[in-house]
């Protein structure tokens, strides 16, 4: 008999288990079905733990992050399971315990008095996608797809992950995953019933009347970048120089029945390009096009939520440890659930201080989880609390960033299509980038076209 047996089940995940606690992880186990079918070294209660460290730990081995997991019980860092023995057990796991457990925890965070989180009584969500390079797999490619080149693999397979996002706070109220090969649009018409009653901001690449219908039919509102080309014809002048159009399906005619009428809002921003946003919204005084113009910028909290998951908590250009569709699947959703209850630990930080979420350091915030699980120092709800108290007393000291800057980057491609990119594409890619630099407010303009 392994030694771990009966002693694994009681190990603990830091203070991301004040969220994830064993009656959670029980019940939801208990939904999907999964059961221990003999008693052994790695139960299913333990690789739920084992799954979300592996996430929390993503740059380590299979072996280190068992280390760092159980480093503080001598009983069992004595003698870590092989990879294979992992491996075979998150294989029994499977992908929907972790999905179930994100679907238990995910949800809005801001309360009531967080200004950046409403507007006019609606909460302010955006919808957006990211990939994550997955092993190179043959399995893993025919799943998901990746980026292709003249006929030929471009790199790694992807997996896709469309979110709702709650821009006050960056957590994470619904999700997606599919592949690379599948859109966006597809994967954010899933989390429609997600969005009742938010204002929902989407970028460009998502107005369509099928997305349109399924948020506006759960009692969501939109409002959504788009081309010069949609809803391009007014039906109706409105007061305030926006106006009515009708956005069709492709080839429908303009007084086709199964369009939608949506207002339109075109603006620039220091004297750039035309902005224009689409939005459910139609009344120009309960609804200033000026208000709507200057709040979709908030669609860039869904960005940077995605960096605190790709860059801090994955690693920068790190590839996902799963050769198995399933097990990437698992391995998303995992970093789904540790991200948001990162952002849990944050806004008790932030409401504790009276300070906006924006200005506790996710990255602070980051290393001292994964401390509290190296240590074992939270493996009981007093100790969990007593931690968190520790982790306020550090805020105005090492993890408040103070109030956020208006800082803008230029746009260049900082990894190239390929690995195999040649060296003067490369150089030609990446050449003349410069840090972040401050500016001053931006400027909205209401389009003169429209406007006189």
């Amino acid at each position: 008999m392994h030694p771990w047996v009966g002693i694994s089940d009681h190990v603990r995940l830091g203070v991301v288990t004040r969220w994830v606690t064993p009656e959670l992880v029980g019940g939801v186990l208990e939904k999907c079905g999964v059961r221990d079918k003999k008693s052994g070294a790695l139960p299913a209660g333990f690789m739920v733990y084992f799954t979300l460290a592996l996430a929390l730990f993503q740059q380590d081995s299979y072996d280190d992050v068992a280390e760092q997991l159980v480093g503080s019980v001598p009983e069992l860092s004595e003698s870590i399971p092989n990879k294979s023995s992992f491996t075979r057990a998150r294989r029994r796991l499977g992908p929907r315990v972790l999905e179930t457990l994100f679907r238990e925890l995910a949800g809005p965070l801001a309360p009531v008095g967080l200004k950046s989180a409403f507007y006019r009584g609606m909460r302010l969500a955006a919808v957006d996608g990211f990939v994550l390079d997955v092993p190179d797999t043959t399995a893993n490619r025919a799943a998901f797809g990746g980026p292709v080149k003249n006929g030929q693999p471009a790199g790694f397979p992807q997996a896709r992950v469309v979110t709702l996002t709650e821009c006050g706070t960056h957590a994470q109220i619904d999700a997606a995953v599919g592949g690379f090969n599948g859109g966006e649009p597809e994967l954010a018409i899933k989390m429609a019933d997600s969005a009742a009653g938010m204002l929902v901001i989407m970028d460009r690449g998502f107005p369509g009347v099928a997305l349109w219908k399924a948020y506006t039919g759960a009692g969501a509102h939109l409002l959504i970048r788009a081309r010069s080309s949609v809803a391009a014809r007014p039906v109706e002048h409105l007061p305030d120089g926006t106006y009515l159009a009708r956005m069709n399906l492709a080839g429908q005619k303009g007084a086709h029945p199964g369009g939608v009428l949506v207002r339109v809002i075109e603006y620039r921003v220091d004297s750039g390009e035309v902005v224009r946003l689409l939005t459910d919204l139609v009344d120009p005084i309960a609804y200033p096009a000026a208000e709507l113009a200057g709040i979709y910028h908030s669609r860039w909290e869904a960005e940077s939520a995605f960096r605190q998951i790709k860059t801090f908590q994955r690693g920068p250009a790190e590839v996902l440890r799963s050769g198995d569709p399933d097990l990437v699947r698992q391995e998303v959703w995992a970093h789904l659930v540790v991200h948001h209850c990162l952002t849990q630990v944050i806004i008790a930080l932030a409401d504790d201080n009276r300070i906006d979420p924006d200005r506790v350091s996710f990255v602070k915030v980051l290393k001292h989880a994964r401390r509290s699980v190296v240590r074992q120092c939270t493996d009981t709800p007093t100790k969990i609390k007593e931690f968190l108290v520790v982790l306020a007393a550090k805020v105005h000291r090492k993890l408040d960033n103070g109030a956020r800057r208006l800082r803008e980057a230029d746009r260049h491609l900082k990894r190239p299509d390929s690995k195999y990119s040649s060296k003067l594409s490369y150089r030609i890619n990446t050449r003349d980038r410069r840090p972040t630099r401050r500016v001053t407010a931006k400027v909205i303009t209401l389009h003169p076209a429209i406007v006189q």
